[in-house]
């Protein structure tokens, strides 16, 4: 897929203020340096919108901004050229095929860096990877919704999951999902290629959802019901200042919320399906 990248310049006291006027923006990815917030925007996305809600808001916050193209083949490249390996603790590394070995952690995955989202190296994938240490996947079946590169279903594999549904709409993530579950040797990985409703009739003990604020907010109802009781949620690609609206809109689905971390200027959130109550 192409991309614009939009790279804005802004005092970096209000990065967090615009930053959260744009949340609600088609944009997919969010990266930050020194004065300078780049979003990346799908090329099928209409840049006459999200253009004219900028403008708008330059009265607010003091910005500029450019736009580059970025075609498919250079997303890539720029991939991979950024791509060094991570490590949580002595629980997990994630390295490219072209890295050493990593030895002294519990689990290692190997990610072939290409489009797809997903390599640990941003914020709410460490945050999920590093809440995924304290859960039990054992015999446990599980839904990664916005899989990206497959990171996450690949961890859960290794934590002992038996049957992980791996889902993207992007037909890059869908491929690259089913890249990785061969290059890590999992064999309960099934890759989905469209929206949540191809798994709709699906139960799930552990649902992991590191995608975006607008998604997360417009799914949660279907994935409590997904869920089952008892059953575990997790979320990221919630930036802080949406943090408290997430919590109140999964507890009015039904959710209980059990415990919350942050990195950056983004939240990880920890959520439960109760148990039916025995009467």
């Amino acid at each position: 897929m192409d991309y614009y990248c939009y790279t804005i310049e802004v005092e970096p006291g209000l990065s967090e203020a615009l930053l959260g006027l744009i949340a609600d923006l088609p944009f997919d990815t969010f990266e930050e340096e020194e004065g300078l917030l780049k979003a990346y925007l799908p090329a099928q996305n209409s840049m006459t919108e999200v253009d004219a809600f900028l403008i708008d808001i330059q009265g607010t916050i003091p910005f500029t901004y450019q736009i580059s193209f970025i075609p498919y083949q250079n997303w890539n490249e720029l991939w991979e050229s950024n791509f060094t390996p991570i490590q949580i603790d002595h629980f997990c590394a994630v390295r490219a095929p072209f890295h050493d070995p990593i030895t002294d952690v519990q689990h290692e995955i190997v990610i072939q860096p290409k489009m797809a989202f997903g390599t640990g190296h941003h914020e709410t994938t460490y945050m999920m990877m590093a809440g995924m240490q304290a859960i039990d996947f054992d015999q446990k079946k599980v839904l990664d919704f916005g899989c990206g590169t497959g990171i996450l279903a690949i961890l859960a594999e290794k934590l002992g999951a038996t049957t992980i549904d791996a889902i993207d709409i992007e037909e890059a993530s869908f491929e690259n999902t089913k890249e990785n579950a061969i290059v890590n040797c999992c064999e309960h990985i099934i890759p989905w290629l469209g929206e949540l409703d191809l798994v709709e009739n699906n139960s799930y003990d552990i649902i992991l959802a590191n995608i975006n604020r607008n998604v997360i907010f417009s799914t949660l109802a279907s994935l409590y019901r997904q869920l089952q009781p008892g059953g575990t949620l997790l979320i990221s690609g919630i930036l802080t200042n949406d943090e408290p609206e997430a919590i109140q809109r999964a507890e009015a689905v039904g959710f209980s919320s059990v415990q919350k971390d942050t990195k950056g200027k983004w939240s990880y959130i920890h959520l439960t399906k109760p148990r039916i109550s025995q009467t």
